[in-house]
C-alpha cells in the first residue's frame, strides 16, 4: 500500500480598496449597472433589494422628521454622505444643516441625524453601519428594526476598540410602538414609533 501525500497551499487573497474618485468612475463606466451600492471603508457594497415594508418604512421616517425639521434642515433620503476619502454611505435617511441648494456641488459631511431602517441587514446596520457614524461623530443615530418592530437609538459618539471602525455609541435606549421619541437637534418633537412603523 502507497501512501500518497498531498501538500495544501493557502493562497492569500488580496482586498483592493477603492478610493471615491476610482467608485465614481466606476459608476460612470455602468460598473454596478444600475444596483444601489454604497462606499464602505473603500470597499463597494451592495444594497439589498428594497421589499415593500421597507420602503413604505423610509417614506413614513422620512415624512416624520420633515414635520419636525423645517428651516434651517435639510432631510435627505438614501442619498449619499461624504464621511472621507473611502466613505459614502447612502443612509435611508439623513437630517444634514442648511438647504438642499447647499449641497449642488458636494454631499454633506455630516448629519445631526441619520436613520436606517433593517430587516435583514439589522445587525449589519448596528455594527458597521453604527462604528462609522460613531467614527464620523454623528451624535445621533437611529436604527428603526423591522423585524422586531422598536426603534433603537443611539447616542454619545465615543471611541471603542472592539467595534468595526474603533467608534461606538455610549447610550442606546430602545423604544416600542406606543412610545415617543425626541431627536437631539429638536428635543421639544414628539415622533410616536408607531407612525414610523409599516
Amino acid at each position: 500500500m502507497v501512501t500518497v501525500e498531498r501538500k495544501t497551499e493557502t493562497v492569500g487573497v488580496q482586498r483592493r480598496k477603492f478610493s471615491k474618485a476610482e467608485y465614481y468612475r466606476m459608476a460612470e463606466l455602468g460598473f454596478f449597472n444600475g444596483q444601489r451600492v454604497e462606499l464602505i471603508d473603500g470597499e463597494v457594497i451592495l444594497m439589498s433589494p428594497q421589499e415593500a415594508g421597507h420602503a413604505t418604512a423610509v417614506g413614513l421616517v422620512a415624512d416624520a422628521l420633515q414635520v419636525v425639521f423645517t428651516e434651517g434642515f435639510t432631510v435627505r433620503v438614501q442619498q449619499p454622505l461624504d464621511l472621507g476619502e473611502t466613505y459614502e454611505p447612502e443612509p435611508d435617511v439623513a437630517v444634514v444643516p442648511g438647504q438642499r441648494r447647499d449641497y449642488s456641488t458636494a454631499h454633506p459631511k455630516t448629519a445631526v441625524l441619520i436613520v436606517e431602517v433593517a430587516l435583514s441587514s439589522v445587525d449589519y446596520d448596528r455594527t458597521i453601519k453604527g462604528s462609522l457614524y460613531a467614527k464620523a461623530g454623528i451624535q445621533e443615530f437611529w436604527l428603526l428594526n423591522l423585524r422586531e418592530r422598536r426603534l433603537e437609538v443611539f447616542r454619545e459618539p465615543v471611541p471603542m476598540p472592539d467595534q468595526p471602525f474603533g467608534f461606538g455609541y455610549k447610550s442606546l435606549r430602545i423604544y416600542l410602538p406606543e412610545e415617543t421619541v425626541a431627536p437631539l437637534a429638536k428635543p421639544e418633537a414628539k415622533i410616536k414609533v408607531a407612525d414610523l412603523l409599516p
